[in-house]
């Protein structure tokens, strides 16, 4: 797997907020659940989003914002709007529609196009080490122009929306999964951006080859020479390519990521020992684990085990 696919493995959307032509101006929508990435799109109509510290992002039909958390925002009609704020989040259901589908302005009439908005957002809890991975990689807030790949995923959105059917939740947070990468592919790739180095590198025929070996095999014995070999490379071209596009040389690479690895595997439950850990990251010995986990990670296994079993 390519380290970006990689850092979706404890990404996922749960209990996305939809309506269909669900807010009538004025609205005032704060999201307090502190989600650490929330995506939203409007699917008619337009608004703002408005989060602390930041300029307003005006928000139109098919555009996309993803806000980093855990600090609340906004979606409102318009910047300074009359609105009384309604608190929106996991606990925002109403119950005669079950689930967290949220609904301001209702109406399904002939008139319903005009003047209505639809927004859909998802909120994504980032699990793990890895997860967060992708965090550090994002400002504050992105904001992706309406079309590209994310398109026909919104146009899958609109009509799941329109429907009132069974496992229609799971649905809208699969679309909504698709369209975040979808969102972070142009958003990364967009003229003029910088996207963090692991993304630039994939692309390139040898590192973004060794790379996949790293991630697919991360508890394999590598060497510059071995991956090199797999690359089809000398080991100096492999060595000085990867340096030059990645920050940072192959097996400083590949030790980070194990032990990104490892530190989810030591939180994620379960009851692995010190000595599974280390061999499920590459390492025959778990004392030559503990001493390479504490000089990347700043602390020994036993103390990351045990402060997230505290928390």
């Amino acid at each position: 797997m390519d380290p970006f696919g990689e850092l979706f493995r404890g990404v996922r959307a749960h209990g996305s907020l939809f309506g269909r032509s669900t807010l009538t101006p004025p609205w005032s929508l704060l999201f307090v659940d502190g989600a650490p990435l929330t995506l939203c799109t409007v699917l008619t109509g337009s608004g703002w989003i408005v989060a602390e510290g930041r300029p307003p992002e005006h928000l139109g039909t098919g555009e996309v914002v993803l806000v980093r958390g855990p600090a609340p925002f906004s979606f409102v009609d318009e910047v300074g709007t009359a609105a009384e704020p309604v608190e929106c989040g996991q606990d925002c259901a109403v119950p005669e529609l079950g689930g967290t589908r949220y609904r301001l302005g209702w109406d399904d009439g002939p008139g319903a196009a005009t003047g209505t908005t639809t927004l859909v957002t998802g909120a994504y809890p980032v699990r793990g080490e890895i997860g967060r991975r992708l965090l550090d990689a994002l400002p504050d807030v992105v904001r992706v122009d309406a079309g590209g790949a994310a398109g026909p995923v919104r146009d899958l959105l609109a009509a799941e929306v329109a429907v009132d059917a069974p496992g229609q939740q799971v649905v809208l947070d699969r679309l909504l999964d698709w369209m975040l990468v979808c969102a972070l592919r142009e958003w990364f790739d967009r003229p003029g951006g910088r996207p963090p180095a692991w993304w630039a590198a994939h692309r390139d025929p040898v590192v973004g080859h060794a790379l996949r070996l790293l991630h697919a095999e991360p508890a394999a014995p590598w060497t510059v020479s071995s991956l090199a070999a797999r690359a089809g490379v000398s080991r100096a071209t492999l060595a000085k390519r990867f340096t030059d596009l990645v920050g940072e040389p192959p097996l400083t690479y590949l030790t980070r990521w194990r032990m990104s690895l490892a530190a989810d595997l030591l939180t994620g439950g379960g009851s692995p020992t010190i000595a599974d850990v280390a061999r499920a990251v590459g390492y025959s010995d778990p004392f030559g684990f503990s001493a390479a986990f504490k000089r990347v990670r700043g602390a020994t296994p036993s103390d990351v085990r045990r402060t997230a079993g505290a928390s």
